[in-house]
């Protein structure tokens, strides 16, 4: 087993919290369509939900009193073709508190979805780099002299 590192030193085998990506040449829809309704599913399971309430709070938010957890059960089964629409998974996602199911949805397109702070910290990071790069661009121009070639009056 390892030893710990210490509290100020990097692990340099941790997972990085933002991987980055990269899209996929194709949609493969059928594949996609699985990801999604795994994904929803398990976040079904892993909260511990009721169907029944899921399906309510979404009608409610939907205005859609039709919606019923039979339609939930249709589109979290990977043996159904019903598909999500962009609005019912929205109010899917909300009602189970689930925004990590947004990542799921984009990351075939190498995407990365960023939540509150997060993207201040990416902001961070883009103009850090912004500042080596223009760092690196004055230390380039300060290593050749500069030839003055104005006589003082």
């Amino acid at each position: 087993m390892r030893n710990p590192p210490h509290a100020g030193q990097g692990d340099l085998f941790a997972k990085a919290v933002f991987e980055s990506r990269e899209a996929a040449p194709m949609l493969d829809v059928d594949r996609f369509r699985l990801r999604i309704k795994g994904a929803m599913s398990a976040a079904i399971t892993n909260r511990n939900l009721d169907r029944h309430a899921i399906a309510s709070d979404m009608a409610r938010a939907l205005n859609a009193p039709g919606l019923s957890k039979a339609m939930l059960d249709a589109y979290t089964s990977p043996a159904k073709d019903q598909d999500i629409t962009l609005v019912r998974f929205k109010a899917f996602a909300r009602a189970i508190d689930a925004p990590e199911l947004w990542d799921v949805a984009v990351s075939d397109d190498g995407l990365l979805v960023l939540r509150g702070d997060e993207a201040r910290l990416a902001e961070i990071a883009r103009l850090q780099q912004e500042q080596r790069a223009i760092g690196a661009k004055l230390k380039q121009l300060r290593s050749v002299p500069v030839n003055i070639s104005r006589e003082e009056r």
